[in-house]
This record gives C-alpha cells, structure tokens and sequence, in this order.
C-alpha cells in the first residue's frame, strides 16, 4: 500500500496568510503586477498541494516544501520593493465647468467673454494643492479639457498647452458654442491610466452626469477618484449621481479663485462728438489688428484660423473687437455691421498673406 506524505501546515504559509493580506494591505493600481505575479504562483503552489492526498515519490514533500520557501521569500522581496514604490496622481479639468462656475461665482458670468482667467496661475494653485492632499504620491500631469472649432487650438488654449506638466485635450465647439466630445475623452484617459496602473488618485474638476461612467472605469481598474468643485453661489452646479459615485468630494471657494479671475472692464467710447466710423473705415481697422497680429504673434498661430474662415474663435474675436473699439474710439456692441466689416478686413489680410 502506498505511503501518503503531506507537506506540514507551516510550509503553505503562502497560501493561508501571504496572499490574501498582500492583496487586501496593497490594492492600489500600482502594487497590481506584484500581487499578480504572486496570485500566479500562489496557484502553482495550490496545484502541487494536490500532492499531498495522493501518493508521492519519497522526494516529493522535501521539493514542495522548498519550493514554497522559496515562493515566500520572493513574497518579502516584492513587498519590501512596493513599499518603495510612490503612488501617482493626475489632474484632470473639464474647462467648460470651471469657466462657467468659477466666473460666476468670482465674475458674476459665465460668459468667458466677459473675464480674464490665469490659467497658469490657477492650474499651480491647483497642482500645490493636490501635492498637500496627496502627500505621498508624485504628480503625473494635468489634463485639460477644452472645446474649439475644428479643434484648433486658440492662442490661450496654446499657451496653456505649453505650460510644464499639462496636456491639453481638445473636443470639438458647436455653432453654439456648446463642448462635444470633451466627456468621451476624460472617460478614455481616465480609464486608460487606470488600466495601466499608471495612476492611484485622480482629482476631478467638473461637474457633468455624463462623467459618471468615466469614474466608474477609474474605480473598476482600482483608481480613487476624488470630485473637486467650484462653490456655487446658489444650489448645485455637479450633478448629484456624480457625486454618489467617486470616493470624496471637495470644494473651493471664492478666496481661493478670486487671485486669477479678473472682470474685464468694457470702456465707453460712445461719445456725441465721435462720429459713427463707415464699413471702409472699420474693414481698414481690421487689416490693420492682422498685419499687428501677424507680427506679434507669430504666422503659424494665426495660419490655425484659416481653416475655420469666416468664423473666428470666441477669445479671438473678443480681443479682434476689444482693440478695433480701441483704435476706432467707438463702441461696436451691438453694430452687427461694423463687427462683419471689421472680420472682413482681418480675414482679407491675412489670407493674402497666405
């Protein structure tokens, strides 16, 4: 009759306490190839256990036995490395939210048109205050989520794009000056870098319902997702299934906006004694803010617009029509005539010189 050996319950540590308090001590993303790899031959080990109720050779016990050892001091190994290892966080910013919330709580609009943001200033504070929260973990980027005609960056978006640390992601702006596409692209990175294990905490800057799958991916992948929001002078401005579904909530308030949010000031240049200028005279204004343009800011800036002729970005036709009324020492609000005389002439000059 043969001999059944059993290997003794001290060796198949392994089994009954490693593995389970690794997988419940280290469930951040970043631990997850460790515990895989030590889940992998935790079963190994499991399937030569079957050993133990059938007969064996007379080595079998020893070898199993050994192996485990083994097993166990990789185990120590690969946890003494984690412990190492920084957690990292991400930023991401849905900027039709914190525009609309963050200028009226700090402007009293939500018309873009009607303020100044210091996006690189704000875009610090925020970094500075995610680096005191998440005290332990090393900042991956900022993500910035934006729409524009066609896509095509506008010159602040660009020079938000070319701050340190921040990538700027461009969905597209309806003739209503309405985001699409902007919530597909937080769900595909959000879900991408939690996929990957790339990230441990994003901090969420919006507002909209249609985010709640993109957390829902983050969270299945073994992210912390953490909603941060704009106070609202009244009621809500973030949905309330958004808020049930990440893992904390936070809101700043109007001393913490109020340093980069500044109202611009709309001069009065309608005087009894200014005569109202002619289309001529307004379309020369225009060629005139191109040629300046040109040389200011660069051709391969404004070479971006011709694509989109005869419509201008909203910032862009902002500052079109702010410097024209400077010129002109005359308003143009509200002349839909001399405002279409002015685009011509800004458009005429600078397709000529392209």
């Amino acid at each position: 009759m043969a001999t059944v050996h059993r290997v003794p319950n001290s060796h198949n540590t392994l089994h009954g306490a490693n593995i389970p308090y690794a997988k419940e001590i280290f469930r951040e993303p970043k631990y997850g190839p460790y515990v895989d790899r030590l889940c992998s031959l935790r079963d190994q080990a499991d399937n030569e256990a079957h050993m133990n109720d059938e007969p064996v050779g007379r080595d079998g016990p020893a070898a199993l036995g050994a192996r485990i050892d083994r097993t166990n001091e990789l185990l120590e190994r690969m946890l003494a490395e984690v412990a190492k290892t920084p957690s990292t966080h991400a930023i991401f910013v849905d900027a039709g939210y914190l525009y609309a919330a963050a200028g009226r709580l700090a402007a009293g609009t939500e018309d873009r048109r009607a303020f100044d943001l210091d996006a690189e200033g704000l875009i610090d504070a925020l970094i500075d205050k995610a680096r005191s929260i998440f005290a332990d973990s090393r900042l991956l980027r900022v993500y910035w989520y934006d729409g524009a005609r066609r896509r095509i960056h506008t010159a602040e978006q660009q020079s938000i794009a070319e701050l340190p640390d921040v990538k700027v992601r461009l969905g597209n702006l309806n003739s209503n000056n309405q985001q699409k596409g902007v919530d597909s692209l937080i769900r595909s990175d959000l879900e991408s870098l939690a996929r990957h294990r790339a990230i441990s905490d994003a901090a969420l800057i919006g507002g909209d319902e249609d985010l709640v799958p993109a957390v829902e991916a983050a969270q299945g992948y073994g992210a912390r997702v953490h909603l941060w929001g704009v106070e609202a002078p009244e009621g809500r401005n973030q949905a309330e299934p958004l808020l049930w579904e990440v893992d904390s909530q936070r809101t700043f308030d109007l001393e913490f906006f109020k340093p980069y949010i500044t109202r611009r000031t709309v001069p009065s240049y309608e005087t009894p004694s200014v005569p109202r200028p002619t289309r001529e005279e307004v379309r020369f204004v225009g060629a005139r803010i191109a040629a300046k343009w040109l040389s200011a800011r660069g051709r391969e800036s404004l070479a971006e617009l011709l694509p989109g002729h005869p419509y201008l970005p909203g910032s862009f036709d902002q500052d079109l029509l702010v410097e024209a009324e400077g010129l002109l020492q005359y308003s143009l609000r509200g002349q839909s005539d001399l405002r279409r005389s002015l685009r011509d002439g800004f458009w005429e000059h600078l397709q000529a010189q392209y």
